[in-house]
């Protein structure tokens, strides 16, 4: 009888401990968001590779198309509520075409925001891709940048027009890598070249801004005159509506203000030119 009464008696013990195991699965398997891995333990989930998917969407959204929409945006890293709001509005306007997010998707590129970046632009009716900031490096956020957007420098052809989109964050690397990689603009320059009359070149940090390699600058601007038919370039970076002719060669570099503002850049393309327009929200 006592041999029977202290194997009940551990039975107990177990069935409690086995109850409680049960009831914390449970409860951590209903919490996930709970417990998070360090900021930059690039553990992520969900939609990846947007820029080619998006691109995809883009080239065929636009093929025959002579007249262009397209929304310039930039710099919206921790203002998310006026990033919902640059959404809802360019949603409400429905002819837009696409959208570019010249980078400084996150402030401090850690994996959450990333996330949350991407789970307000993904809002966007129109498809949209997005070049990497300066702020987008941050910890390992060009790595989480990678799998989630993928390359640095790309390419795309929408209505005969190429956009060129490079990383100009030159002392995100010390001045050690090829930034901005003058083969690939010269490979642009050539590639596609019978699919397309004009060009756009697109990059976060303009030249003679502290964040570019600025050693470079001049040889980035004879690039940048080689595109066919070049119409403008844009950028994102210093936070402030910027329009002027860097090179006096008469090539526009327009830059589009933070999400702060509330703003970004319309632009109109048409076979004969293009005009823009700031949109506050």
């Amino acid at each position: 009888m006592r041999n029977y009464c202290y194997l009940c008696t551990m039975n107990g013990k177990y069935m409690e401990k086995s109850v409680f195991l049960l009831a914390l699965c449970c409860v951590l398997a209903g919490c996930k968001d709970m417990f998070r891995y360090h900021p930059y333990d690039v553990r992520l989930d969900g939609e990846n590779h947007i820029n080619r998917a998006n691109i995809g969407k883009i080239e065929a959204l636009c093929k025959g198309k002579d007249t262009l929409r397209v929304a310039f945006t930039g710099d919206t890293h921790g203002w998310y509520s006026e990033t919902k709001g640059m959404v809802a509005d360019i949603n409400g306007r429905g002819n837009v075409d696409f959208v570019i997010h010249l980078g400084d998707l996150t402030d401090c590129g850690t994996t959450r925001e990333y996330e949350w970046a991407r789970d307000i632009l993904s809002g966007l009716q129109p498809p949209y891709v997005a070049l990497i900031g300066n702020h987008d490096f941050l910890g390992t956020g060009d790595n989480a940048y990678d799998w989630m957007y993928g390359d640095t420098d790309f390419s795309f052809i929408a209505g005969r027009i190429k956009f060129v989109c490079l990383n100009t964050n030159a002392t995100e690397y010390d001045y050690l890598a090829a930034v901005p990689n003058l083969d690939y603009m010269e490979e642009q320059i050539h590639a596609d070249s019978a699919l397309f009359d004009r060009s756009i070149v697109c990059m976060h940090a303009r030249p003679y801004s502290e964040q570019f390699n600025n050693n470079v600058a001049k040889v980035f601007g004879i690039y940048i005159r080689s595109f066919p038919g070049i119409m403008f370039c844009a950028n994102g970076h210093d936070h402030c509506l910027q329009a002027s002719e860097l090179y006096n060669d008469g090539i526009m570099y327009y830059g589009v203000n933070s999400a702060e503002s509330r703003s970004y850049l319309l632009f109109t393309i048409t076979p004969t030119g293009y005009e823009y327009e700031v949109v506050y929200h």
